[in-house]
């Protein structure tokens, strides 16, 4: 069980919920870090008292740090001081829940330390899977998701022969606009896309979530984690979300693991496994469900999880070129700059224009992402009339 942790991403929704966890399982918090909210940051650190807090920018750091100046908490930014964080000798864990491949570095980083990985940042194996599984072995770190869908395949696969897995079904809620046909997703709104029926999260994979990519690269992270090749991973849309995901073996039993939609309960036992911990979190009452159904997704209407299959498929660079993609194309949609529609076809055009590296080191990565969004930002002002300063 983890007794000692640091959260990468701590103001967000996985990381605000994982407090709450840390509440409730006595984990004594050694570091925090935000992107800039500086405010919440700050409430955080005087509850939790942390030895390291960490920001991004540099000036939200200075803010911070004459902030806390009466704390004795040390403040640090940028990627360095993320590395400082997360490289703390007495922790044993690190969280990682920042949003899009700014947590790689510090994933690595505090993997090469010899920390335990809670993973929630989808775009560290998405981008460098090969890579991020080798360094863990080598090193001899547990990786343990914190994703529902995950963390469900895990409980699945526990006490069972990986060689006697049929196929892993990833299920999805299909998000906000489940039964929609092309043209109905002309017409969708920013609102439309963040309200979503089941889950409570942050705007980026909420709206990954509205496009189904978020299911796509739960596939990749699958793959990775747990050693199975793409063609044995399935994608099963299942709207109630009580289901979180199922391995089907191949005498033809099928394990699922159920459970309410909290993030929590798979937060919690990413921190405690083995053990299972007491709490108040949501339970799940059949009675009230009544039934659970299951339907296939339709790749036509959702194209990014197409998309990203395909990506998966090919592999190499690709799926790095498409996790920036993605990650422009949603802020600039974000921001109302482009339409629903939009984010799927300025990944496309950015993946048919990419020649793929099929073992890319992590330097190459790093390129390869910086090259993929500026690429979707040169035809977004090319093809939709907008400025690349948006961002």
């Amino acid at each position: 069980m983890t007794r000692n942790l640091v959260i990468l991403g701590s103001t967000g929704s996985i990381g605000t919920q994982a407090l709450e966890v840390c509440d409730n399982i006595g984990v004594r918090i050694l570091g925090l870090s935000a992107a800039g909210n500086i405010d919440k940051l700050e409430n955080q650190a005087r509850k939790y008292k942390p030895v390291i807090v960490s920001v991004m920018d540099a000036e939200c750091g200075k803010k911070l740090k004459f902030r806390l100046k009466d704390t004795g908490i040390k403040v640090v930014w940028g990627i360095e001081g993320m590395t400082e964080l997360v490289t703390i000798p007495e922790a044993d864990t690190v969280l990682t829940s920042v949003v899009g491949i700014a947590g790689l570095i510090p994933t690595i980083k505090a993997i090469e330390a010899g920390k335990n990985i809670a993973l929630a940042n989808k775009e560290t194996l998405v981008t460098a899977g090969e890579l991020v599984m080798e360094a863990a072995e080598r090193n001899n770190v547990s990786i343990l998701p914190v994703d529902s869908e995950h963390m469900a395949i895990f409980q699945c696969l526990a006490g069972n022969r990986t060689e006697d897995v049929e196929k892993l079904i990833l299920t999805a809620s299909g998000g906000p606009f489940r039964g929609y046909t092309l043209e109905m997703l002309e017409e969708v709104t920013l609102e439309q896309a963040l309200n979503h029926p089941n889950w409570s999260m942050g705007k980026k994979i909420t709206v990954d979530s509205a496009t189904m990519m978020n299911k796509g690269f739960e596939v990749m992270e699958a793959r990775w984690l747990f050693g199975i090749d793409i063609s044995k991973i399935e994608v099963m849309v299942h709207p109630q979300s009580i289901i979180h995901s199922m391995v089907a073996y191949n005498d033809g039993s099928v394990i699922a693991q159920l459970g309410a939609s909290d993030m929590r309960i798979p937060i919690q036992l990413s921190l405690t496994w083995p053990e299972r911990r007491v709490n108040c979190f949501d339970r799940v009452d059949f009675s009230e469900i009544g039934s659970l159904t299951f339907e296939k997704p339709d790749l036509k209407v959702f194209r990014c999880l197409d998309l990203a299959i395909r990506a998966a498929r090919t592999g190499g660079s690709m799926p790095v070129v498409l996790n920036a993609a993605n990650e422009v194309a949603v802020s600039l949609f974000i921001k109302q700059k482009i339409s629903f529609k939009a984010i799927t076809e300025l990944i496309e055009e950015v993946l048919e224009k990419h020649r793929v590296h099929t073992k890319p080191s992590l330097n190459d990565i790093i390129e390869i992402d910086r090259s993929a969004r500026e690429e979707t930002l040169n035809i977004y002002e090319r093809e939709y009339g907008g400025r690349k300063t948006v961002l």
